[in-house]
Order: structure tokens, then C-alpha cells, then sequence
């Protein structure tokens, strides 16, 4: 069950990802970049998170349903992607998440 709600939630992140990814050169941003390097759920995009082999992994590891829907929310954070995710991906998680990427070099 929480596989076919998370694949809901990413559907619907899906329509709202273009929404999201567009340029906001005006406005500030809301939070702090994550350093050159670092991975943050709450700032880097997943598209830049798979492209590194360990945190890929460890993303799979966690959520292996996630893999279907790359291309859809690739340009979103995690955060971002957890309110959508009817609880496949809660609060819990998502720190558990940044502990693992804070593992990695």
C-alpha cells in the first residue's frame, strides 16, 4: 500500500515538479545552499543526488520505489518530495537520509 501511495505522490509530484523547477532569479532563496560536495535532503536536488554512486545507493536502499520516478522529480529536493509522499517518506526518514549522506565522502 504505501508503494502504490508513494507512486501517487510522485505522480502528482510530476505535475507540480515544472512548477517548482522554475527560475526564480527575483527572490531569495529559502535556504542555505549545501556546500560543494555535501548532500542535503533539504537542498540538493535528487537529480544531483543520483549522480553520486554512494548516495544513490543509499537512496535506493531507503526508498527503492523512488527509482521509477527519477526523471520526474529529478530537480526536486527531498523535503520537497515528502509532503507528496503520503508518509513513505516522513520526517523520520528523511534524517535518517542526511545521517547516511553525512557518512559519505
Amino acid at each position: 500500500m504505501k508503494t502504490l501511495a508513494l507512486a501517487a505522490a510522485f505522480a502528482v509530484a510530476a505535475v507540480a515538479a515544472p512548477a517548482l523547477a522554475q527560475d526564480h532569479k527575483d527572490h531569495a532563496p529559502t535556504a542555505a545552499a549545501a556546500p560543494a560536495g555535501k548532500i542535503s535532503v533539504e537542498t540538493t536536488p535528487i537529480g544531483d543526488i543520483i549522480k553520486n554512486p554512494d548516495a544513490k545507493a543509499t537512496l535506493e536502499k531507503a526508498l527503492p520505489e523512488i527509482t521509477q520516478f527519477y526523471d520526474q522529480i529529478a530537480t526536486m529536493t527531498l523535503a520537497q518530495v515528502a509532503p507528496m509522499s503520503q508518509g513513505a517518506l516522513d520526517d523520520a526518514k528523511l534524517k535518517a537520509l542526511q545521517a547516511e549522506f553525512d557518512k559519505l565522502k
